[in-house]
């Protein structure tokens, strides 16, 4: 019988260490292109819908929107977001993709492809990790 006690043994820690070890992977890929891994992730939203209310996305990035800002921030002074304040309600800051923001999606076309290279993993063992994992982020996914 294992050790449940045992660090090796714990889920936790191998999520937490892969979770560190991805943004590395991510890194060299995703830096040609201007973009840290959360502003990868802010910009693969937006590429999905554009506008979004800046809580909106926050709450499907799992950020908080104090965190989003700043890096929506940088993505607008890179020149590929707009923020703007809804005339109906001010206290609602659009976040919109503009035309460099749309350009960019092409070039990310390649980034899934790299980091499968770079990992050594086909795209049906990355769905299978994805969706084994999606009891523990809290997300159901239904069969693709």
């Amino acid at each position: 019988m294992q050790d449940p006690l045992k660090l090796e043994n714990q889920v936790c820690f191998a999520l937490v260490s892969a979770a560190r070890n991805i943004v590395s992977i991510y890194r060299p890929v995703l830096e040609p292109l201007g973009l840290t891994h959360p502003q990868y992730l802010v910009m693969l939203a937006l590429w999905e819908r554009s506008p979004r209310a800046l809580g909106a996305l926050a709450a499907e990035l799992a950020m908080e929107p104090a965190t989003l800002s700043p890096l929506v921030k940088r993505l607008e002074a890179q020149g590929r977001v707009d923020r703007t304040r809804r005339t109906d309600d001010e206290r609602v800051l659009d976040i919109a993709l503009t035309d460099e923001g749309r350009a960019l999606r092409e070039a990310a076309l390649g980034v899934p492809g790299q980091i499968m290279a770079r990992v050594g993993v086909s795209e049906e063992a990355l769905i299978a990790l994805r969706d084994g994992l999606a009891p523990f982020a809290g997300v159901a996914r239904s069969a693709e």
